[in-house]
This record gives structure tokens, C-alpha cells and sequence, in this order.
């Protein structure tokens, strides 16, 4: 018999359920966030509403599309670009294929 296995606090780790059944967090998120969220924006986009949201978060002054702006490309400056494996990256073309 080794050390650990005498020891009670340097036993293997207790088998955990599956968490894709239970529902609790798992990665980055859980669950049920994220079928509240896609809920949220089925209701949203299916309300009309999306044209009208989309004009009151126009820039409403030219000075606050200026800074809009600069802040879009401050964000772009820390980017390591585009991932070329995406399906969205701007280089690829209707015939690449992942």
C-alpha cells in the first residue's frame, strides 16, 4: 500500500454525474443561460422590433460616431485577425470548405 492510498485527502477525486444531464455549469456556461438567452432573442427578433432597437443605437451626433469609431479600431488593434479555419473569415470564399 502506497502513502496516498492510506491517506484519505489524496484519494481519487469522487466519479461526478454527467453535467450535459444535470443542467449545472459546464465550460463557460450552463444550460439553462443559454436557453433563456436564445429564448430572449427568439422573442426579441420575432416582435418587430429589431429595426427600431437598430435605429435608436445609431450614433446621434457626428462627434459620437467619431469615437464609435476609434473605439472599433482600438478593439481591432489587439485582435490576432481573423481565425482562417472560420466559415466567416472575410478570405474565404463560397467554394473553401472547412
Amino acid at each position: 500500500m502506497t502513502s496516498a492510498s492510506k491517506d484519505p485527502g489524496l484519494s481519487q477525486p469522487e466519479a461526478r454525474p454527467n453535467q450535459a444531464n444535470t443542467g449545472t455549469v459546464q465550460g463557460e456556461g450552463d444550460y439553462k443561460a443559454a436557453q433563456t438567452y436564445g429564448e430572449s432573442v427568439r422573442s426579441f427578433v420575432q416582435s418587430g422590433k429589431v429595426d427600431e432597437a437598430a435605429k435608436a443605437a445609431k450614433p446621434s451626433t457626428p462627434q459620437q460616431q467619431q469615437e464609435l469609431l476609434e473605439a472599433e479600431r482600438e478593439g481591432s488593434s489587439h485582435s490576432k485577425g481573423e481565425d482562417p479555419a472560420s466559415p466567416h473569415a472575410p478570405s474565404r470564399t463560397l467554394t473553401d470548405k472547412p
